[in-house]
């Protein structure tokens, strides 16, 4: 089932020069009027399609914020520090951005009586003790990161609950695809800069630790969804359901680069998830999302944007990302 087309309305996106928010604006431009607000820290502005309107700011500056989302129809709000390393490091730092913003985002859309979706993750459950991870799983956040979006999580709750706001809190599990750089980029996106120098692949533990590898073209769908749903006051996982072990995701990405690199094993980051896996049934069930990627054709359409030059596989498979 397709996503719901939003049409002709007037959108805002926080962050929306980063890795899922560009895709996301990319998605909404041709059929309405899109405003980013992104103070340009990680997001690239070589990113955002001429059409969309750009507010250069901070989210947790309560004017830059109100400029941008003055007279909205709903907010993706997807700004945040995103580096679980940075929360450890600084978590007064993370916790302004990740909490205290999305509070001022919540009550900007009370304000605007704005439809908010709000990005949170996988993180708020912590070692599941049960796997595939249901929302009605104990949470249990490692991090002042999975603390963060777990609050922010509750916050969207309790506003739909309170002020009868309109949420939808998106629980992302390992997102990847295009635009996935810098320091704290994912997995798939160092293990492909590795194979593609003919580097040592390298992985951190025996490899055996499994998680559940989300496209970022899913993600974006999913925020479609979230925007035009009647269920609202939840959260939801955006999965595939389907968890993949380094080791196999090393040896994907190997495959799929033709690269003549080894894999190597290092010392395991310390309290690093085991198992990670999104049991997708409620957003099957509420949202009508189902993720359409698999991995194998996911990284190999990465593959081929960055090279021009197609990979072995399913040509029925290819990855079209929504707004292309």
């Amino acid at each position: 089932m397709d996503s719901p087309a939003i049409r002709d309305s007037t959108v805002l996106v926080t962050g929306g020069a980063g890795f899922i928010g560009s895709h996301l604006v990319d998605a909404l431009v041709p059929h309405n009027e899109v405003r980013v607000l992104d103070d340009f820290s990680t997001g690239d502005p070589a990113h955002l399609p001429d059409d969309a309107t750009v507010i250069v700011g901070d989210v947790g500056d309560p004017i830059a914020l109100q400029e941008a989302a003055r007279g909205v129809d709903v907010i993706f709000h997807h700004a945040a520090v995103v580096s679980v390393t940075q929360s450890v490091d600084n978590p007064r730092q993370s916790n302004r951005t990740n909490l205290e913003a999305g509070l001022l985002v919540l009550e900007q859309a009370r304000q605007e009586d704005a439809r908010v979706v709000v990005a949170s993750s996988a993180a708020v459950y912590g070692h599941p003790a049960e796997l595939p991870v249901s929302e009605a799983a104990p949470t249990d956040p490692t991090s002042p990161y999975g603390v963060q979006k777990l609050a922010l999580d509750e916050y969207a709750r309790l506003y739909a609950e309170l002020y009868d706001l309109p949420t939808v809190a998106l629980r992302y599990f390992n997102v990847y695809g295009p635009r996935q750089r810098g320091p704290y980029s994912g997995v798939i996106s160092t293990f492909l800069e590795q194979a593609r120098a003919d580097e040592p692949i390298t992985i951190e533990g025996d490899g055996q630790q499994s998680r559940d590898f989300v496209h970022v073209s899913d993600v974006v769908r999913a925020n479609l969804r979230a925007a035009a749903t009647d269920a609202v006051g939840e959260a939801y996982n955006v999965g595939t359901g389907e968890r993949t072990t380094i080791r196999e995701l090393a040896e994907t990405v190997r495959d799929a680069t033709g690269s003549s690199s080894s894999i190597v094993h290092r010392e395991p980051r310390p309290g690093d998830i085991r198992h990670s896996g999104a049991d997708t049934t409620k957003t099957a069930r509420e949202l009508g999302f189902e993720a359409r990627v698999g991995l194998e054709s996911g990284i190999r359409s990465l593959v081929e944007r960055d090279t021009g030059v197609p990979t072995r596989g399913d040509p029925e498979k290819a990855v079209e990302l929504p707004g292309e």
